[in-house]
């Protein structure tokens, strides 16, 4: 069970987490803007560090944790989505494409009427 307190502590903590994020992506543009005339190779090393480092900062907060559980559960649901064979994907492929022919086939008789009549009515 947990305390008022524990849970104030957990949220201030998580600030910090977040602060500290922040002061890592700062530094990481400022390291590149003041280190600019160093090789471009060092940098980006730099900036991949770096990145790692507040990938790991953001994921030990409260809504990292989350967003990692959700990346696990959706990784779940794709490994039990059933995908259709080569087969299926063909013919459905196929009884689209003939739909969308007799449907533009429809319309245009549909246009081509109305124009007709359209242009009986006019003159």
């Amino acid at each position: 069970m947990s305390t008022g307190t524990e849970a104030g502590s957990g949220h201030a903590l998580d600030w910090a987490k977040w602060l500290g994020l922040a002061l890592l992506v700062a530094g990481g543009v400022f390291g590149n803007w003041y280190f600019q005339d160093q090789s471009v190779l060092l940098r980006v090393i730099g900036l991949v560090v770096i990145a790692a480092a507040a990938v790991y900062v953001g994921a030990m907060t409260e809504k990292g944790e989350a967003v990692w559980d959700l990346l696990r559960e959706a990784r779940g649901e794709i490994r039990r989505v059933v995908w259709p064979t080569n087969q299926e994907t063909t013919q459905t492929t196929l009884v689209v494409l003939v739909l969308i022919a007799l449907f533009s086939l429809l319309l245009w008789l549909l246009d081509w009427m109305l124009g007709s009549l359209v242009a009986a009515v006019i003159g």
